[in-house]
């Protein structure tokens, strides 16, 4: 091999070496992608606005939030201008029939949380986003509300959460 071709090959090699570590993003094992210069996180708490919602839920939902990011990325949480920043509230909290039998009574019913969110990354403007994100559960109407509530609202935060999670710093 002549000097010429090892010279131009060992300068592809370095070039693509050079290339690939300006490229770098931080993967997580739960498809998280954050730009290596976010390194702390802010997440105001979420208000409750919904007005038949139960007065706990804005803290329950905040808190599940904070676990999520804390638990599934390398960010820490600050309480103020963090380089990831998410806020909003809680906007609407009903529970409706949505199957009605023959006799018209209802068979089933729905109970959906919408829960409107802000998010801003140091890190591309373009992934900035405000947004309602809107789940629901549904259960059997021969069971009361209030019997099954709090596993409802457990399982519908854990959907929203995963939702936010997943526009903020998945990238999905």
């Amino acid at each position: 091999m002549n000097l010429r071709l090892r010279i131009a090959i060992i300068l592809a090699i370095t070039s693509s070496f050079i290339f690939l570590e300006s490229c770098k993003i931080k993967y997580s094992f739960t498809g998280a992608s954050i730009c290596p210069e976010a390194t702390t996180i802010s997440i105001q708490y979420f208000e409750n606005y919904a007005p038949l919602a139960p007065p706990t839920i804005g803290q329950d939902f905040t808190e599940k939030l904070r676990d999520a990011f804390i638990s599934q990325t390398n960010l820490n949480l600050i309480d103020n201008g963090g380089d990831l920043k998410l806020e909003g509230k809680i906007t609407f909290y009903r529970a409706d029939p949505i199957a009605v039998q023959s006799s018209e009574v209802a068979a089933q019913n729905r109970l959906t949380i919408k829960v409107d969110a802000t998010y801003e990354t140091i890190c591309d403007p373009k992934q900035n986003f405000q947004r309602t994100f809107t789940r629901f559960a549904d259960f059997d109407a021969s069971t009361s509300l209030s019997s099954v509530e709090s596993t409802l609202i457990e399982e519908i935060n854990d959907q929203l959460v995963q939702d936010i999670f997943n526009q903020s710093v998945s990238n999905w």
